[in-house]
């Protein structure tokens, strides 16, 4: 599972667009439990989510027109201007050239040769998320697209991720880890090819919770919408998919106990 000793390919970050950031850090408050902090009058909106005084994901306003509200996940580069120049090399595209954050690090936003939109965080001050696979804190992310296998060479050239893959029902699901230590240990998320009806390639970010069920009825209390009900996965956890108030989709799981 994922940790916060970050490592060349890991996730690091997480960030969600939203046309109404007061509205969102409502909704995931009252789903997530967690507390909204500004990040200063100079970030134009930007602010982090806290549980227990920890950093565990930030939100901030639709900058791009015609944006549509979505959850980014960011992944640990030693150097955000190889990684943007290897990008183009290799069929993705630049969608905001890498770029200093004040003092924090530095980022930049991309796109794989499969249409998922993913970015890429080079820490300085800020060295990334403070707390993940705890309760209501980020444990997995997934990609679903529609030539897994070709998507991963990509990231593989990128970060040098490995993969195992999963026989599932009616897919191959594979397993992503980072290029270093034990593979089981080392995996933080997985690929899967895109479903019938899927309106696009994305990155969708699990938070691990106790009780999917209390989550999926806190969701539709708040105004979301549950995309997938809670469902028991074997070998792997109790899942559900949820959409926020603006639309942005998001998944829960509830580990199973060989998981933990």
């Amino acid at each position: 599972m994922l940790g916060t000793d970050f490592t060349k390919g890991s996730p690091d970050w997480l960030d969600l667009g939203s046309p109404d950031t007061d509205a969102a850090a409502a909704f995931y408050g009252r789903v997530l439990g967690w507390d909204f902090v500004s990040a200063g009058a100079e970030a134009g909106g930007y602010g982090f989510f806290r549980q227990d005084g920890k950093i565990v994901a930030a939100l901030g306003p639709l900058t791009d027109e015609g944006a549509s509200s979505a959850w980014t996940v960011y992944f640990e580069t030693p150097d955000a201007e190889a990684t943007a120049q290897a990008v183009e090399k290799h069929g993705g595209k630049v969608r905001l050239a890498p770029m200093e954050v004040m003092d924090a690090g530095k980022m930049a936003a991309l796109t794989d040769p499969g249409g998922a939109e993913f970015a890429v965080w080079q820490p300085n001050t800020m060295k990334g998320l403070e707390q993940t696979s705890q309760d209501n804190t980020l444990v997995w992310a997934e990609l679903h697209v529609a030539d897994p296998e070709s998507v991963l060479g990509f990231y593989r050239e990128l970060f040098g991720w490995r993969w195992q893959e999963m026989e599932a029902p009616g897919m191959t699901y594979r397993v992503i880890s980072t290029a270093e230590g034990d593979q089981q240990a080392a995996s933080f998320g997985g690929a899967a090819p895109l479903q019938p009806g899927a309106d696009k390639a994305r990155w969708i970010p699990y938070f691990a919770v106790t009780d999917p069920d209390v989550v999926a009825a806190s969701v539709q209390e708040s105004g979301g919408t549950v995309l997938m009900p809670p469902a028991d996965v074997p070998d792997v956890g109790r899942i559900a998919w949820f959409a926020d108030p603006f639309g942005a989709p998001f998944a829960v799981l509830k580990p199973s106990p060989q998981h933990m």
